[in-house]
């Protein structure tokens, strides 16, 4: 088992910066990718970024060149800094962790998110 802790969200001005973080606990073994997504209302998770084991990234169109995903593994940390927000962010973002397993598919962690608002 994964836990995971998302934390930074905030009411931000379009233009402004945010620093998301997801704090990771638990059997930490086997993780392929960490990664964020985001859930805007009344429309379905779509991903943001992820990143994974050789440091690899992935981006959504919609987010690149202004939000960046990184990790420290000392801190059991992964980050999401996001710059030039506009009003089109605003969603709950939420962490995701996938891990493989002995047997089977993959076990898939999910946080239960931060509410990031984009509004002047």
């Amino acid at each position: 088992q994964i836990q995971l802790v998302e934390s930074g969200g905030a009411l931000v001005q379009p233009g402004g910066s945010l620093r998301l973080s997801c704090k990771r606990s638990g059997n930490l073994f086997s993780i392929i990718s960490m990664g964020w997504y985001r859930q805007a209302p009344g429309k379905e998770r779509e991903l943001v970024a992820t990143i994974i084991s050789d440091d690899s990234t992935n981006y959504a169109d919609s987010v690149k060149g202004r939000f960046t995903i990184s990790r420290d593994n000392a801190k059991n940390t992964v980050y999401l800094q996001m710059n030039s927000l506009k009003h089109e962010d605003t969603a709950v973002y939420l962490c995701n962790a996938v891990q493989s397993t002995a047997y089977g598919p993959p076990s898939v962690y999910w946080g239960q998110g931060t509410q990031v608002t984009v509004s002047s």
